[in-house]
């Protein structure tokens, strides 16, 4: 086990929440500790003895704080092998105190970068001393203990209260292998900063990494890379899976098209909806949500752009669903909700904001802008002599943004605000809206009067003339057919409006 005690500290934070357990129960356990600056007079404050460094390196932290720790007793200290017989003359030889545990994190760059700062502000929360302690702490893993992350605490607190100070060679190899992590990290955020690469061109992997219980498949492993964190905050359930979230993207994706709109509830299913709604009352907007397809919502994921009450929690108890995303939670909803405890409640902190979209292709990758362009009435161009109504135009910008997150080839069937039909990732259009007729009927739904949208343009008139034998008589595509006159004469001959977007909406 290579079992080592930590007799010697040298302490240095930026952020000290949560530090206090562990100074304590070093202290207990008669630990010599060094430190430097704020965190010198945060432990002094706790009533902890404690050795400034200045005693052993003879020189005060200069340069405004630029330096303070780059000293060779420093780091002699952390990087000295305690079986090497030289190391050890020279340790005695220049009065070098051997550190068993080096506990430090870094300023916080990527937190000011996205702040309002100036650049030279940015500038100095670019950690030199810090980084430079964490990898000679983490390269000397063999004798010394380097904890560089507060998430962390616990699990070191754990270890000292378990052990009563000592630590195996696993646990210090596992969490030296963690402070490389964060520093490649780090280092990675100031290069993007300084090299100032459009987004587009930036490498995909250079993001924490979060393992997953497996793939796609139970026979695929599987990893998340990226700050999960800062989009979800986990309040209940089971560990988010892989196809979870897949599943919850395609949820955020969709309701962040109606965050400014009224109550609105969706049900996605392997990365569609199934069901979505807009109405007067959160309620009223799952119900209804759940109207579409009630046999596809089984297992599948929930969102809604308000705070879930208790009316509503009350009626989502009742389905097996995997994944609940809410931007809030009243406490009595939350009561509710987890009397299902692999139930995955999730609080939607913020809308993602990435300007790029990545997918493996071949032996590279494939990088685009995302689709971000959300059809309006600004840019519509009604072809047709018929105009639609205010009602029918709402109709209309509903389906089309349920139909940009739809699979293509997608055809969605909307009426009041509400998906009454959907036909996702056929191979023809006249296929996915044979589809989507065909759910509308399976729930018992009237066509009459509900509107049709196209992610990209029809290339005959036979959806339309398909459509409005159903009783669809406004249409929403985005044109651009060498043959968009015969669907255009074909709607004047009938009375159908329709709408030219003139963007198209493809998702493979």
């Amino acid at each position: 086990m290579n079992s080592k005690k930590i007799q010697t500290a040298f302490i240095s934070v930026f952020n000290k929440e949560g530090l206090e357990n562990i100074l304590n129960k070093l202290n207990e356990q008669g630990v010599e500790i060094y430190s430097t600056g704020g965190t010198q007079k945060f432990i002094e404050d706790l009533g902890i003895k404690v050795i400034p460094v200045e005693e052993i390196t003879s020189y005060p932290s200069i340069l405004g704080g630029r330096v303070k720790t780059l000293h060779p007793k420093i780091f002699g200290g952390i990087l000295n092998r305690r079986n090497n017989e030289l190391d050890k003359e020279e340790v005695l030889k220049y009065a070098i105190p051997s550190f068993d545990l080096v506990c430090v994190d870094l300023y916080p760059f990527q937190e000011t970068l996205a702040s309002n700062c100036t650049e030279s502000e940015l500038i100095e929360k670019i950690d030199i001393g810090g980084v430079s302690l964490i990898r000679a702490a983490a390269k000397n893993f063999n004798d010394v203990f380097c904890l560089c992350n507060k998430g962390d605490y616990n699990s070191f607190y754990e270890i000292l209260c378990k052990s009563g100070g000592d630590t195996t060679l696993e646990e210090r190899r596992y969490f030296a292998t963690k402070a490389f992590k964060i520093t490649s990290q780090y280092d990675t955020a100031i290069y993007e900063y300084f090299e100032d690469v459009e987004p587009i061109e930036k490498n995909p992997i250079h993001l924490p990494q979060n393992s997953l219980r497996y793939g796609e498949n139970p026979h695929q492993k599987g990893i998340f890379l990226g700050h999960l964190g800062e989009i979800l905050k986990q309040l209940h359930g089971k560990e988010i899976s892989y196809n979870n979230l897949l599943d919850i993207d395609t949820a955020i994706n969709v309701i962040s098209e109606f965050v400014e709109e009224k109550p609105t509830f969706a049900i996605l299913k392997h990365n569609n909806c199934c069901g979505i709604a807009t109405r007067d009352t959160l309620k009223s907007a799952y119900e209804n949500a759940l109207e579409c397809d009630p046999v596809s919502a089984f297992g599948g994921v929930l969102v809604t752009n308000k705070t879930i009450d208790l009316e509503t929690a009350t009626k989502i108890n009742e389905l097996f669903c995997e994944v609940v995303i809410a931007p809030n939670y009243d406490e009595e909803s939350l009561a509710v909700l987890k009397q299902k405890k692999n139930r995955i409640l999730l609080v939607l902190n913020k809308i993602p904001t990435n300007s790029q979209h990545i997918r493996t292709c071949l032996n590279g990758y494939l990088l685009q802008e995302k689709d971000y362009k959300t059809d309006s009435e600004t840019d519509f161009e009604i072809v047709t002599n018929k105009n639609p109504q205010k009602e029918q135009i709402e109709d209309l910008i509903f389906a089309s943004k349920v139909c940009k997150h739809t699979k293509s080839n997608a055809i969605v069937l909307a009426k009041d605000k509400k998906l009454v039909g959907i036909g996702t990732g056929q191979t023809s259009r006249i296929d996915a809206l044979n589809h989507a007729i065909e759910k509308a009927k399976n729930v018992n739904f009237s066509l009459k009067e509900a509107v049709m949208a196209s992610d990209a343009f029809f290339p005959f008139p036979d959806c339309i003339e398909v459509a409005y034998n159903e009783g669809v008589k406004n249409v929403i595509q985005p044109g651009g057919s060498i043959k968009d006159s015969l669907s255009i004469d074909f709607c004047n001959e009938k009375n159908i409006a329709m709408i030219f977007t003139k963007i198209r909406h493809f998702k493979h």
